[in-house]
Formats: structure tokens, sequence, C-alpha cells
């Protein structure tokens, strides 16, 4: 390269030959094989449903055009995803009562399929909650399915199934959902009230059981309206918007759109600020801008000594936050993003602290975690009541419910302020990608290892075992160099190539 530059005889040939060579190494990279390796919960996957305590490798279906595995998105309860690299979004998982079969509308067994969504453009992006599912196309549009009222009111695309109301099978998840997502006497500590999504005995369940037991005729059956579900749907966004990057909670989604530097969409539930407008909204049924940047502050006695000094006389300190949001995330019931500047910011539920401002109060508005200020954030993930974060230095920062040792930090006490993790196992190692479950969490390293901790009934840890664990665990998986995590409700997902 240096003789082309300079203008010596050789030099066009040097870089003729420079040139064939990255082609090269571009083109391996592109053909490299590419595997999906999941391991935990999955029911339909394995035999009596039993739960997947090693890492499993999962084959693409045969194509026609030989397609491969492209990215993993997790998944919700009981259910899995992954992309092709020819941009098809493939399912897996489920086929009971108990699963997600009849939520997300698509065929869930052993063998990935395509779910059939009603676009041809590539899907780039996907992420699902509790009970819905939202992915996003190469031209950034968004389309969402799966509970009712998570479904903003937009386009319908598909026409809606005519298989009538509410089941038994639907009464029995209903049950289901109260008992493993929630405690049934947790509610919000600022209110004192439950919402229905965690009470068994909640409005929206009452109403769930109703519609389950009442008698419907032929025209109800036929109109759709009494389902739970809802076919996939384009979210109305304004003219102009184009989504990159999607997160969805347990019963809300936030959407991170580039063509307006940054901006947050929100919808589905917000009765805890977990949409981040500043009120108890009980549903927001059409994407709202989420005011991340404006309303972004923290207080006087939650600053850090980065910002004493810099406070005004209404308490606010007086340090740039940033002017965009560049990752975003939704726990269970509160949600998280980060700016570009670094700094973290949280909203919704904080019972067990998973907002990080030293406190259990919710926050109705995106607040500044002040007590990180000083570090750097760069990405973060949330759980059904924790909130992980990894720093651009390789850090990795904890906070919220801890009753499974799903922070990694040794203990089992619950931390309402980041906590850095310093197990002896991540000497020397630095974070690269971080994921959460419902009570577990994942991380990738740089030099490609991945580690797991917290809740383990379900063998979600991938170490062989149904054992908990409280500090960082490094997951066994040979002859492949991971690439991505990402986690499901009690499962996880690994994106491994194939070594050079």
């Amino acid at each position: 390269m240096n003789g082309g530059e300079e203008g010596g005889g050789g030099g066009g040939e040097e870089m003729e030959e420079d040139g064939k060579e990255e082609m090269m190494v571009v083109e391996e990279a592109r053909g490299r094989d590419k595997t999906v390796l999941m391991w935990g919960y999955l029911p339909g996957v394995s035999p009596q449903r039993s739960p997947l305590l090693h890492p499993v490798a999962v084959r693409v279906p045969d194509s026609p055009a030989g397609d491969r595995w492209k990215d993993v998105s997790g998944g919700g309860c009981g259910f899995a995803m992954a992309m092709s690299e020819s941009g098809k979004l493939f399912t897996w998982g489920s086929t009971d009562d108990m699963g997600q079969s009849y939520v997300t509308s698509g065929k869930h067994e052993e063998t990935p399929e395509v779910f059939d969504l009603p676009t041809k453009v590539p899907i780039v992006k996907a992420a699902a909650g509790w009970a819905h599912c939202v992915a996003v196309t190469a031209q950034g549009e968004v389309y969402t399915w799966g509970w009712k009222e998570c479904v903003p009111f937009g386009r319908n695309v598909r026409d809606q199934s005519s298989s009538g109301g509410a089941s038994e099978k639907e009464e029995r998840h209903s049950g289901f959902m109260s008992d493993h997502v929630m405690p049934r006497s947790q509610g919000s500590r600022t209110t004192g009230t439950m919402s229905g999504f965690d009470s068994g005995g909640g409005d929206e369940n009452t109403k769930r059981r109703r519609l389950s037991s009442a008698k419907l005729g032929p025209e109800s059956s036929s109109s759709g309206e009494e389902t739970l579900s809802a076919p996939p749907c384009l979210v109305n966004l304004n003219v102009g918007v184009r989504i990159t990057c999607v997160a969805a909670g347990g019963r809300h989604t936030l959407a991170l759109s580039f063509s307006d530097v940054g901006q947050v969409w929100g919808w589905g539930y917000g009765g805890e600020g977990q949409l981040g407008l500043g009120t108890r909204i009980r549903n927001v049924s059409s994407p709202h801008p989420v005011p991340c940047i404006e309303s972004a502050s923290f207080t006087k006695d939650q600053s850090s000594p980065a910002t004493k000094g810099k406070q005004g006389s209404d308490g606010q300190a007086f340090k740039l936050i940033g002017t965009c949001i560049k990752a975003i995330a939704c726990g269970g019931r509160h949600s998280a993003a980060v700016t570009d500047t670094g700094a973290l910011l949280t909203f919704g539920w904080g019972l067990y602290g998973q907002c990080g401002q030293g406190s259990t109060d919710d926050e109705l508005s995106p607040t500044c975690v002040s007590s990180l200020l000083g570090v750097e954030i760069q990405g973060v993930a949330a759980g059904l009541w924790h909130t992980v974060c990894t720093s651009v230095d390789g850090g990795v920062y904890s906070f919220g419910g801890n009753q499974f040792g799903q922070l990694g930090t040794g203990s089992d006490q619950a931390e309402t302020l980041p906590k850095q993790l310093d197990a002896p196992c991540l000497e020397n190692k630095n974070a690269k990608l971080i994921s959460c479950g419902a009570r577990h969490s994942t991380m990738l390293t740089e030099d490609g290892q991945v580690f797991c901790w917290g809740w383990n009934k379900y063998g979600q840890l991938g170490l062989g075992d149904s054992i908990d664990r409280n500090i960082p665990s490094v997951v066994p998986i040979e002859n492949l160099q991971p690439k991505n995590v990402s986690c499901g409700w009690w499962h996880t997902l690994v994106l491994a190539e194939s070594p050079t």
C-alpha cells in the first residue's frame, strides 16, 4: 500500500494483491458457518418437556436457497426466536397450553419454522416480552403481535383468527402468569395497588376468567373480539420515522429510531411509569415519544462525587446527560436507556431497587442513575426484577432483585444502587454484551466466553445442572466462537461461529 501512495513502480500490483486478500478475508467471514445454541426450558423441544441442561445446537431448516443463521433474539416464555441471513424470522419452542403458541400466532415445535409476517422485507431485529413479540425490518418498519393489550391500534395486515373466544387454555394461561410472573402479594410500593398483571384476583384476570367461562355464540366467535391475542400488525409511526432496535417487557414495548436523533417510542401498559411519560397511565394504545433527554434528571441527595458543586437551586445537577439515546431495555415493569454520553436512565417499577436510584420508589419519568456518573455505560439489559449494564471499559454493574443470585454479586441481597461485579473469574475479562432472562443473566466477553448466573431451576445457565449461581460461571462451549447472547424468559440462546 505504501508503495502505491509513494508512486513506486510496484505499488499498483501490491495494492491489487492486498485488495484481493482483504476480499478473501471478507468472503471467508461471510461464508463462515454460524450455529445457534440453546439451553433451558423450551417446552416442546425436548421429550417430556424436560429442561435442556447443556448447550444444544439448533438446526436451521433446510431450504432451497441454503439459508443460514444470522442472529438470535432470545424469545419469550417457552419459545425462542432467531433470524436467518435471508431476513426470515424463525420461532420454535412450546406447543402446550402453558406456552406461547396461541399468543404469538405461530407454530412452535422442536424444529424452527419461519414465522409468517406480512412483509417481504428482511427482518433485522426482534424482541419478545412475556406474551408479545415485535420485529424490525431492514426498512425500519415495526411489526408486533401477541397479547392484544400489548399491540397498539394500527392497520392489521393479517386477518384476525376466527377460532372463537377465550378458551379453557387461555384461562389456564392467565392463572399460570399470575403464579409465575410476579409475586401475588407484591404491588407498587408507591401506590399500594396491584395491576392485573401480577394479581391473581386483579381486574384483568377476572375479566379473562369471565370471558373464558362465557358461552359464545357464532357471531362473537367470528368477530375475533374475545380472543386474547392479536395478529401481526404494522405499527403506525410518524412519517419518516425509522426504527433501529426494539425492546419488549412484561406488557410494554420500547422502540428506538435513528431518523430523528435517537428518539425512544413507547406503547403498552404504563401503570408503574415504565413508559416514562410522567404518569401512571395504564394503557398507551399508540406509539408515543418518550421524553428521555428532556425529562432526565437526578436529585441532589442522589448525586455522585462527580456532580457535587454543580447543583442549582432547584436541586437539579447541571451535567450534560446527552443529546440522544443509543440503547434501550425493557424489564418486567421497568425500563432503561443509555445516552450517547454513556449516562444510564431508568424508569418504572422500583420495588426491588431495579431503577438503581437508592430507593424502592417507582420512577415515572426517565431518571439518571447518578451513582454511575463518571462511568461511561455502553449497554443495558433488564430482567423481571433486576437490571444489568456494561461500561465501555468492560465492567459489569447490576442492581435490583437478587432472590436467585441474578445480580451476580455473590449473595442474594437486593441492591438499590448499582454494584460492580468483582468475582475472581472475571479478572482480566471485559464484557462485550449482556442479556437478562426473567431471573438469570448472561454475558459475552470480548475474548468470546459466555458467563451465566442467577436462577437455574430449568437449566437456563447451561452448566449441566439445576443449581442457582450467585456469581458468574463460564458456560462450556467447545469448538465454536460465540458472537451474541440473548435470553428468553427461562432459556438462553447463543449465536456462534465455527473457528477459522
